[in-house]
């Protein structure tokens, strides 16, 4: 085996998921790459506001929006994780929802550890919905503004998963595996969080960009976010490490393949139903 390849296999075990630490206090990659995965998508939708006369979006507004949004993700992806991955654990353990700790065996910070893609999914389009009808716009219109900036900035969070070393993938003998040390065995695994990353990220983004300017029912492009990413999520998930306490689901299929398929259906409703809506007005 190459030097290259032995530095590949082993990078995971070479990473410090923390950036610094203070007196207890820690700051890690994961969180600042969320960060830059919000301000990459902020910026994308400004340059989209300042250059495409289309949207009755102000940047005030555009700002306010931001944090509706982030509050619903977070919110949204605690209880999605609650609710798809957990559920009879957290109804035994209601307090550790929102709460960093766990009361199993005396009081210990945990920290707050579980959160959904399709759960922070559904939280952001309610929180935007309720901005949408408190500020008099279009929900539509919106959705069509910020879907084709997202993929991008959701790189970032696939690279922080990767640098925090969790939600790797399945076992694998091809070079291609990495050692992850949270991983149970000595096996190498998929590092499916890259793989989520480039085709999530990048490539959803090189597809979704480049129609932005296409004449499309507004709303049209939510639809098509939801197709292309559960079509490439779920094809990822057969790389991805299923959850311990789940496995597979049903079948063999995974919690995340299930709920992919449920994004790809409501996609292609969406689309059509606007399409529809459109021609019969």
């Amino acid at each position: 085996m190459s030097a290259f390849w032995v530095w590949w296999q082993q990078l995971p075990t070479k990473i410090n998921p923390i950036v610094f630490e203070i007196s207890g206090f820690s700051i890690q990659y994961y969180g600042l790459m969320y960060i830059v995965a919000f301000g990459i998508t902020y910026v994308l939708v400004r340059y989209r506001l300042k250059h495409e006369n289309r949207y009755a979006l102000s940047v005030e507004q555009l700002n306010n929006l931001m944090t509706f949004i982030i509050i619903g993700l977070i919110i949204g992806a605690r209880l999605g994780y609650v609710l798809f991955y957990n559920p009879a654990y957290y109804m035994l353990h209601p307090l550790e929802i929102f709460l960093p700790f766990t009361f199993t065996n005396g009081v210990t910070f945990t920290g707050i550890s579980g959160m959904s893609f399709h759960g922070g999914l559904l939280g952001v389009i309610i929180s935007a919905v309720v901005f949408a009808k408190m500020n008099r716009l279009s929900f539509w219109e919106m959705a069509d503004l910020f879907v084709p900036a997202i993929p991008l900035g959701y790189t970032f969070g696939r690279i922080g998963n990767f640098i925090n070393g969790e939600l790797y993938g399945r076992v694998t003998t091809s070079l291609i595996g990495m050692y992850f040390p949270q991983a149970p065995g000595t096996a190498t695994r998929h590092p499916s969080q890259l793989y989520e990353a480039f085709f999530e990220g990048i490539f959803l983004f090189a597809v979704l960009w480049p129609m932005r300017k296409m004449p499309l029912p507004n709303g049209t492009m939510l639809g098509f976010y939801l197709i292309g990413y559960g079509t490439v999520r779920f094809f990822i998930e057969y790389f991805r490490q299923p959850d311990v306490h789940l496995g597979f689901v049903w079948l063999s299929f995974s919690m995340g393949q299930i709920l992919c398929a449920s994004m790809i259906i409501s996609g292609i409703f969406l689309a059509i139903y606007l399409r529809y809506r459109k021609t019969s007005q």
